[in-house]
């Protein structure tokens, strides 16, 4: 194949993989474009038909769903937010301690160790959750927010790719020269290891983020009082009653629950690639 060819060749893949980019994209945003316009209709048009372009309705499915007096938005986006950042805080922190010591420290069972949080990966929540359930009111926790930080200590999918993002990008023998100089372990791990893990910790927090603010299934379970519902037990709220066929406010409702976690992806994407190509490499 002489140099022509070649060339030719290679633009014709560069246009077909940019192609089907700008496709995949393209099919990602219409559900999200679709539930926006959803949110400024009516529900008989919704009913009848789909929609690209945005209607009328906004400010009408604006006033219904805040005259609702169990639909505290503020206090719903509040509650979700104090949450979903508290969680989100101790999951990545102490992922990074967890995955620091297994990584830096050889000791008994190390081995063992990883297999157990690899083996905690493949258990689901919902086997646990009478236990926990009764746990909690042995010990007068329910109806509080603190089973629901409390437990993101021990986050197994966080353990792993912080492991496997630190063996690649953390020198053992930068570590090493941080102790011969007399740094504290905990010194090391704050001033070494933390600014290196950004990238993955960004990545995780953006996860960890979405996965505790749509949480429904353990606050349904464990939240009583009105005043503590997050933004999506209010949601949840919405399919009663006569909001049930409303679907226009429906929508707006889904709208303004997914609206904080695009903001935190705006603030945090640009770390997504760089940790997760980088988490994924082994040795």
């Amino acid at each position: 194949m002489n140099e022509r060819s070649y060339s030719r060749s290679l633009k014709i893949s560069r246009f077909w993989i940019n192609f089907i980019c700008v496709l995949l994209c393209i099919l990602s945003i219409i559900p999200f474009w679709i539930m926006f316009v959803n949110a400024t209709r009516d529900s008989a048009s919704i009913q009848q038909s789909i929609s690209l372009l945005p209607s009328k309705y906004f400010f009408q499915n604006a006033k219904t769903l805040l005259d609702r007096s169990s639909f505290n938005l503020p206090r719903g986006l509040w509650n979700s937010f104090c949450i979903a950042a508290s969680s989100t805080a101790f999951a990545i922190y102490f992922s990074c301690l967890a995955a620091f010591g297994l990584i830096m420290y050889d000791f008994k069972l190390k081995k063992a160790a990883f297999t157990f949080i690899l083996a905690v990966l493949m258990i689901p929540a919902q086997v646990s959750v009478v236990g926990f359930i009764a746990f909690l009111m042995q010990i007068n926790l329910m109806d509080s927010y603190v089973p629901l930080i409390i437990p993101s200590i021990a986050s197994p999918a966080v353990v792993f790719f912080m492991h496997q993002y630190m063996k690649v990008a953390l020198p053992i023998d930068l570590v090493q020269a941080a102790r011969i100089e007399g740094c504290g372990e905990f010194r090391i791990f704050n001033s070494i290891a933390i600014p290196i893990m950004v990238p993955a910790m960004a990545t995780q927090a953006i996860f960890s983020f979405v996965f505790s603010w749509n949480n429904l299934f353990m606050p349904t379970m464990i939240i009583n009082s009105q005043e503590k519902f997050t933004v999506p037990m209010m949601v949840q709220i919405l399919k009663s009653d006569r909001y049930r066929t409303d679907f226009g406010t429906v929508y707006l409702g889904i709208t303004l629950t997914i609206l904080p976690m695009l903001i935190v992806y705006a603030f945090l994407s640009k770390y997504i690639i760089q940790g997760i190509a980088l988490g994924g490499v082994k040795y």
